[in-house]
């Protein structure tokens, strides 16, 4: 088993509800945290601006002056945990849907596999729409295509781990998404350079109540124009993908 550093990184954008509860679990983890601020409105900075007061030298505050998207927010966050001599990032989202009590198994993994990218599988319940469950699977399928692959199974949960040096270098490489459709578009781009994936089945719920910040029209253009962008790169490269995918079938 390797010795890695992992911190989380926590996108915030006007989700307060389960904040605190959330950062004392991954504190208790012994993880540092990075709270990346996306704009949120003066309740959510504030209750930010508490917990970082509670814990003064394990909770860092990144902030942006407005509200940029999800994606630039992790983005941030990947870039400041480099800078901070972190090896490995445990993303998780505020909103309280994914199941916190997984998080030493996604740790473990990645100690056993620091090379690896550890993404969560979701198991959804109830609370999950027939819409919401149903259109995930536009997005996999793209993702399928333009890895010319089924090695990430779910590219849209927020639970993961990401190899820092790996993914930065991505991010310097290419202009991300900034909001929705980052989740899916890091996972390609690290596919194509050759990272290997690790699917961990973990619980997702969908909170009473709970706030999405989706925006059907602007996100849905975004998401499609991400895909074909994502299209014409796999084509590209599809000489080297091809290669590879026969090369992991006769090994």
């Amino acid at each position: 088993m390797c010795n890695i550093k992992v911190g989380a990184v926590v996108p915030v954008y006007n989700h307060p509800r389960h904040l605190r509860d959330l950062v004392q679990h991954l504190r208790a983890q012994h993880l540092a945290v990075i709270l990346v601020d996306d704009g949120s409105n003066h309740e959510c900075a504030s209750l930010i601006d508490a917990i970082q007061h509670e814990h003064r030298d394990s909770v860092h505050v990144l902030r942006h002056p407005h509200n940029q998207g999800k994606g630039a927010a992790v983005s941030s966050g990947l870039l400041q945990a480099e800078s901070l001599g972190w090896s490995h990032v445990l993303q998780v989202d505020a909103d309280g849907q994914h199941h916190w009590q997984d998080v030493p198994r996604f740790i473990a993994r990645a100690e056993q596999h620091p090379e690896h990218m550890i993404i969560g599988k979701p198991v959804f319940d109830d609370s999950v729409s027939k819409t919401r469950f149903y259109g995930r699977y536009a997005t996999h399928v793209w993702v399928w295509i333009n890895t010319l692959s089924t090695d990430i199974k779910d590219s849209m949960c927020g639970f993961r781990v990401y190899p820092v040096a790996a993914t930065c270098r991505q991010l310097r490489r290419h202009s991300m998404e900034a909001r929705m459709g980052f989740d899916s578009e890091i996972l390609v781009y690290l596919h194509w350079q050759g990272v290997r994936f690790i699917n961990l089945p973990t619980p997702v719920t969908y909170p009473v109540g709970g706030v999405s910040h989706f925006l059907p029209w602007a996100d849905n253009f975004s998401l499609s124009r991400m895909h074909a962008k994502l299209f014409f790169g796999m084509l590209w490269r599809l000489p080297t993908l091809l290669a590879r995918r026969l090369g992991t079938k006769e090994d």
